[in-house]
């Protein structure tokens, strides 16, 4: 769930940030129509530094699904859901009316606002999963191997100019030192694709404390891949679906998949359609338009051939 919090921020603070500028384009506009940057979640993720804890619950392992977190919130106790926000009101100086609203009825308000989660991944994350994941995967991986090889310590002391382990604590820069008597069992490292260069934690015993920090890779996330020699994937798939493939670098709707194309609106869908059978193609509904995208199949696919 961090990625939705840095992700939502990154859209709404209107920053040019470079690594990101080819999704910002593309879901900015989308954001606008669909209401989101006006809701709870708006006012839940602002231009404060705090972000209400309850909203980073605890993974119940190492990729927790949506369903699963959005269960998680909904089920927060009401008494943790207003210590929260009292803490944001602090930051902020006052909460909004939604905020308000949430605070006086947490019961009522959490699925809405899990409504909300939904509808903003289905537009900004979900069709460009496939790639974010790929970099996620590979922070996590080069971790690992580097606390097999060397230890725990020197993940700890390479992640984060700010965070240094000293045998008996970790020390966060500008924080108070979390030892193991005081932060509670294990200790959560979340790379997250979207955050910008500082760290963002989460303490809230008896849970692991979480630390989420800028995960390697991330300014090759946006590249486009390579796809320049399609002959050998179009003999198999047809022109058409090769072609389509090619230009679902970025997601797209089957009318902007047309007119980039030439093809017609019925050869189009019928191409997705069994594109997606396949397992090439993912379809992801935000409001009345379905943007498609290519999968980590798809782009293993059309990287051989090139």
């Amino acid at each position: 769930m961090w990625e939705v919090g840095a992700g939502f921020r990154l859209l709404r603070s209107g920053a040019d940030d470079p690594l990101h500028r080819r999704w910002l384009e593309q879901v900015r506009p989308r954001l606008a129509a669909s209401g989101l940057d006006r809701g709870l979640l708006a006012q839940l993720i602002s231009t404060a530094s705090y972000v209400p804890d309850f909203l980073n619950p605890a993974p119940t392992g190492p990729a927790p699904t949506l369903p699963e977190e959005l269960a998680a919130i909904t089920a927060t106790p009401p008494d943790r859901v207003r210590l929260d926000l009292d803490r944001l009101r602090s930051h902020l100086g006052r909460l909004g009316p939604r905020t308000r609203s949430l605070y006086a009825d947490p019961g009522a308000r959490l699925p809405r606002l899990a409504q909300e989660i939904e509808i903003y991944w289905e537009l900004a994350l979900a069709p460009y999963w496939a790639r974010v994941r790929a970099v996620l995967d590979a922070d996590v991986f080069h971790r690992a191997r580097q606390a097999a090889e060397q230890g725990a310590g020197r993940v700890l002391n390479d992640l984060h100019p700010g965070v240094s382990w000293d045998r008996d604590a970790l020390r966060l820069a500008r924080r108070r030192a979390l030892t193991r008597e005081t932060a509670g069992p294990g200790l959560l490292l979340i790379p997250s694709a979207f955050k910008g260069p500082g760290l963002s934690t989460r303490v809230s015993p008896p849970d692991p404390p979480q630390l989420s920090y800028r995960a390697r890779g991330v300014g090759t996330l946006w590249e486009p891949r390579p796809t320049t020699r399609t002959a050998a994937v179009a003999a198999v798939l047809g022109r058409s679906r090769t072609l389509l493939l090619t230009e679902l670098d970025s997601p797209a709707n089957t009318t902007e998949l047309a007119a980039r194309t030439g093809l017609s609106m019925a050869g189009v869908s019928q191409s997705l359609t069994a594109l997606r059978a396949a397992g090439l193609v993912t379809a992801h509904r935000t409001g009345r338009t379905v943007l498609y995208a290519r999968t980590s199949l798809a782009d293993s696919l059309l990287t051989a051939a090139g």
